[in-house]
């Protein structure tokens, strides 16, 4: 039955910004403080405190807009968003309501089922909230340290169809943000989140279902499986002859599930009104200009550069981004690597080696200049393709250097002549067969004479060399 529905998705991204100080007030920002050592009056909401409005806020945020195509606001304003939470001890969020600062933006994605354009309704700034800490046997505690750090809440147009599509959103929006510098958008430290808007509807239906938000998921992974997990239930809950409430849903990661949280709240429930202690926001056309033209290198401009540079194809490009391995590509290629030869090393045993242990390729214990140094050990023909398969193994080991590793085990090709022509004619002699069919023309068994020189040499021997002396053998 679940083919009769489609999802129906938007995302809520909070970006933290990479200020030194809070949004309205002089406390640090630093992650990892002890709990409730830095926070004042301002971001507390202490009576007879006044918020002053962080400059370098609004210009990431412009900067945030210009990235994703959006229209910036030359006017702009800050509302009270009003509710009450334990972690809010102002009882309100300094947020924006119908003048953001930025406004119809868009991604363009690619998937497996191709590109899409996904809209941008706005980016807006505000302030962030406390955290609320559960001890089990000891209670909940409040720590005011997070609250009034400056975030830019980035809302999608309910464009995406698919998990696929809102991970593809998320990584071509993390990578932008990353490039512009107003975020470092790390995920495990919570400066970057997203909230799931989703909802189904019978497929052909252009009338949107009742939508649920999942709140605070902090991977692309567990965006996925509560994706997967939310739809599953909403179709099961429709087909059981049930209504979907408006609520917002936690996603435990242990489990795979969402629960309901509390009922959804719509924008009349907030309250919102202008905030009286902050006065309009003006950006003239002309700090607009100048904030373009401190815009670095876009990922789609620097995608396309590379692209043409390196000769690398549409899906051979799409596999690199999906694999997040272009900045350890361009790095080791700056190394003195080829493009295809950094490609094979990050997509191919590095790859697989970071799928196994479940971590990034940024995290396996081997960088780029160790991939570069294994590219030319073999540019050098000091190395062939097995033996770097081992040398490369023994780097992630934690053995040493490539340099330190060969000399070490005594890696080396076969290069004399003398030996290899031994080994050729012993690998010909024991498989006559492979070599009349090598006489006819079939080159297909080649390689059991390649494999049988390179038993005799320990994997060794230069499997090029080795084709070179078996076709001038056959030919004479």
């Amino acid at each position: 039955m679940k083919k009769e529905y489609e999802t129906v998705i938007g995302l809520e991204v909070h970006v933290e910004l990479a200020t030194k100080t809070k949004i309205f007030c002089g406390c640090s920002t630093k992650f990892g403080a002890a709990p409730n050592t830095q926070c004042c009056p301002v971001c507390t909401g202490m009576p007879g405190s006044l918020p002053v409005l962080n400059g370098k806020v609004v210009e990431y945020a412009v900067k945030a807009g210009l990235a994703t195509g959006c229209k910036i606001a030359t006017y702009s304003k800050q509302d009270r968003k009003n509710y009450f939470y334990p972690d809010l001890p102002k009882a309100y969020q300094i947020s924006q309501y119908d003048l953001p600062l930025c406004s119809e933006g868009h991604l363009d994605i690619e998937t497996e089922s191709g590109k899409k354009r996904i809209g941008i309704t706005r980016i807006h700034i505000e302030e962030d909230a406390g955290k609320l800490v559960h001890q089990e046997g000891k209670g909940t505690f409040i720590d005011c340290n997070r609250c009034g750090v400056p975030l830019i809440e980035i809302v999608s147009e309910p464009d995406m169809r698919s998990a696929e599509e809102a991970k593809a959103y998320l990584q071509k929006l993390r990578a932008i943000i990353l490039y512009t510098g107003v975020s470092d958008c790390k995920m495990n430290e919570g400066s970057l989140r997203c909230d799931v808007n989703l909802s189904i509807r019978k497929k052909g239906s252009d009338k949107l279902g009742t939508r649920t938000e999942m709140k605070n998921l902090n991977s692309f992974q567990n965006v996925v499986k509560a994706i997967e997990y939310e739809y599953a239930r909403q179709v099961s809950v429709l087909e059981e002859g049930g209504e979907v409430i408006q609520e917002t849903r936690r996603f435990d990661m242990n489990t795979g599930k969402t629960s309901s949280m509390r009922s959804k709240e719509n924008a009349d429930d907030y309250r919102y009104f202008p905030d009286p202690d902050l006065v309009m926001l003006h950006i003239t056309p002309e700090h607009i200009e100048r904030l373009k033209a401190e815009m670095p290198e876009m990922p789609r401009e620097r995608r396309n550069r590379l692209k043409a540079e390196w000769k690398f194809s549409d899906v051979e490009m799409r596999d690199v981004i999906n694999a997040d391995a272009l900045d350890l590509i361009e790095e080791t290629v700056k190394l003195g690597a080829s493009p295809a030869g950094a490609k094979k090393w990050w997509l191919g045993e590095l790859s697989r080696e970071a799928n196994a242990k479940g971590i990034s390729l940024e995290e396996l214990p081997i960088n780029a200049q160790e991939v570069a140094d294994v590219e030319k050990l073999i540019a050098e023909g000091k190395l062939n393709d097995k033996l770097a398969k081992q040398t490369v193994a023994l780097v992630l080991k934690g053995e040493g250097t490539p340099a330190e590793i060969v000399e070490k085990h005594g890696f080396k090709v076969v290069s004399d002549d003398g030996m290899l022509q031994t080994a050729v004619d012993e690998a010909m002699a024991a498989n006559p067969d492979v070599v009349e069919k090598l006489r006819s023309g079939n080159m297909k068994p080649m390689g059991a004479i390649i494999g049988a020189v390179m038993r005799a040499t320990k994997g060794q021997a230069d499997a090029k060399a080795v084709t070179k002396i078996v076709m001038e053998k056959i030919k004479g």
